[in-house]
């Protein structure tokens, strides 16, 4: 497992397994968000099975399929109200976690300024530098 912190708060991974729960409660998450469609993953790592996973070791799970053609503004204020209303830190996974870090990105354009987003997750490793555009109008809104 490959937990990828962006804030205290907040960390991206790229696909977790079912056994990768005990560890994430471990680490002090509180809630699990799902950033991958279940088309990309067998049935085994389909949010259902992560989901009862998750559930067993005590924490919240959250289906917020994303795709990069698919990224809308719903997608982004779940990951963000999630955040929001988590007793914790947030947990979230997808492929590799770029997705997971541009949501939450594009949910925080406007409360913290750009340059600081991109350098939060490119210290995670995700460089989000091509999306400034696309971040500096979320913050514009």
């Amino acid at each position: 497992m490959d937990i990828r912190k962006i804030t205290d708060r907040y960390a991206v991974s790229p696909q977790i397994a079912p056994e990768d729960l005990p560890g994430i409660a471990a680490a002090g998450f509180r809630t699990v968000i799902c950033n991958r469609p279940d088309d990309e993953v067998p049935v085994e790592l389909q949010s259902n099975a992560l989901r009862i996973a998750t559930e067993a070791a005590g924490l919240t799970f959250v289906d917020n399929p994303v795709t990069h053609a698919g990224l809308n503004a719903d997608m982004v204020r779940l990951q963000k109200e999630t955040l929001d209303a988590s007793d914790g830190p947030v947990f979230a996974y997808c492929a590799s976690g770029n997705r997971s870090s541009i949501v939450w990105s594009l949910g925080h354009a406007g409360q913290i300024p750009v340059d600081e987003i991109i350098e939060a997750t490119s210290r995670a490793g995700y460089d989000l530098t091509k999306l400034r555009p696309m971040l500096e109008a979320a913050a514009r809104s």
